[in-house]
């Protein structure tokens, strides 16, 4: 597998089709010839929901521009922002590579390998200056199999094809987990997220391993179902932002609004969920119960402050990114940077220590994060908290029994506790409970170890949900 890989590092990096726009209202060519405009390039992944308080949510809410537009009143100093949108993270580094993006947000893998190839060109150097979203144990990444397949485990898959996009979070997961699970044989095919859902579908491949939105994007279109969950690994994965660091010392001031235009979208997005979900699906094209699942209470921590654990498990990364392909010594160190951070929570009067030291989730639902849950019915709007899966069992029956429509529900795995769609989960029957997991190998565990336990299907649940 490592010499397929390798092989397919430099396409990877090599690919770029951006998706730009210009904000200011002028072309291109004028914006070249205007004295005193300064601008700003920002790479992003508009259906990387993980990235989308640097990106989606923070283009579609202005707020880059209106934190640039203050400068502009205070110093008469003009500003141009330009958006480029990307499948995966290889094209941004590829374009601050050739000093044509200034601001990107990307994954765990893909940032250090920003920072790896970046590093010997002054011009080009990144550093990571702030988090957008992460998980503690590793859930934004998963491996997904067509809903046919006779695969229950990441050991069927010895001998098999997986598509993967090389260098990213979601292969970065597979490589990890195959190693964990001793599984050898299996054959990575490089491609685009977007590709590889096709080369699922068409049977090209026998599974996908990705990362947010792609796997829960695929289970949600009945195109796929969940083998493995990447919190398995109980290890944080993460995305972020970089900048160029020769970018950042001429313009100290964009850097600082970006961040504070970050701040902006975050606490929006952690006061307003629903909303947020809404706005970002009408931007990125992906339905608005799929970006909840992840955008919503419970799913990905949306908090910028770059945690010691997050930089270690960073410092984690970097054997397995030398495991495939040419990647230089890293200092993460150094390669991570707070200051701008700590300088922008300081000017908003925010305590960045405490914050930093925060672990949990700055948006969950009411009552125990382990099982409560949440029912989003047609046509309301705002969701419905429940307190365990049980009840939302009941919930359900009762509103259908209304004449009301299931727009969604959510339910933490119980094993796990990934946020996951209720009626694509795997339940088990344990007494008067029913506890939802994410895979048929997460169930399998429970009711191999919970005598008198019993997996039923969601139809089943639900018909027992007395």
């Amino acid at each position: 597998m490592k010499r397929h890989v390798v092989a397919m590092m430099s396409v990877v990096v090599a690919m770029t089709s951006p998706v730009t726009t210009l904000t200011s209202g002028c072309s291109l060519e004028s914006l070249s010839e205007s004295a005193g405009v300064v601008n700003v390039v920002v790479g992003y992944q508009s259906k990387t929901i993980n990235t989308v308080t640097a990106g989606t949510l923070l283009r579609a809410q202005g707020y880059l521009e209106h934190r640039l537009a203050d400068i502009t009143t205070r110093t008469g100093t003009k500003y141009a922002v330009r958006w480029q949108d990307y499948d995966t993270g290889a094209p941004i580094t590829a374009q601050m590579l050739a000093e044509k993006i200034d601001i990107g947000s990307m994954g765990d893998y893909p940032m250090l390998i920003n920072g790896s190839k970046t590093q010997a060109n002054p011009l080009a150097r990144t550093e990571m200056v702030s988090v957008t979203g992460y998980n503690p144990k590793g859930a934004l990444n998963m491996v997904v199999v067509t809903p046919d397949s006779s695969a229950t485990a990441l050991t069927d898959l010895a001998g098999k094809k997986v598509s993967a996009s090389v260098g990213s979070a979601g292969h970065g997961t597979l490589v990890r987990a195959l190693d964990r699970a001793g599984v050898h044989g299996v054959d990575v095919l490089n491609q685009q997220p977007q590709v590889g859902a096709s080369a699922l579908e068409s049977g090209q491949v026998q599974a996908l391993s990705q990362f947010v939105a792609w796997p829960g994007l695929l289970v949600y279109q009945d195109k796929a179902k969940l083998l493995y969950d990447g919190a398995e690994l109980n290890v944080p994965t993460l995305h972020g932002v970089v900048v160029r660091r020769s970018y950042a010392g001429a313009h100290p001031e964009v850097l600082a609004a970006f961040l504070q235009a970050q701040l902006d979208a975050t606490d929006f997005l952690n006061t307003k969920p629903l909303e947020a979900a809404r706005i970002v699906a009408q931007a990125s094209g992906l339905p608005p119960e799929v970006v909840y699942l992840y955008n919503g209470p419970g799913g990905t921590s949306f908090d910028t402050t770059l945690k010691p654990a997050l930089v270690d498990a960073l410092k984690g990364d970097v054997p397995y990114l030398k495991s495939i392909g040419d990647f230089a010594d890293l200092d993460v160190p150094k390669f991570v940077e707070d200051q701008p951070l700590r300088a922008v929570f300081g000017a908003r009067g925010l305590n960045y220590d405490a914050t930093r030291a925060q672990t949990t989730n700055p948006s969950l639902l009411r009552g125990d994060p382990a099982l409560a849950s949440e029912l989003w019915l047609d046509g309301a709007d705002s969701t419905q908290t429940v307190a365990n899966p049980t009840d939302l069992l009941q919930a359900i029956r009762a509103a259908t029994g209304r004449g009301s429509k299931v727009r969604a529900a959510y339910v933490p795995d119980a094993e796990l506790g990934t946020r996951w769609f209720a009626d694509k989960a795997v339940w088990v029957q344990d007494g008067k409970d029913y506890r939802p997991f994410g895979t048929v190998a997460g169930a399998r565990r429970y009711t191999t170890t919970h005598p008198g336990s019993v997996a039923v299907s969601y139809q089943q649940a639900l018909g027992g949900s007395l």
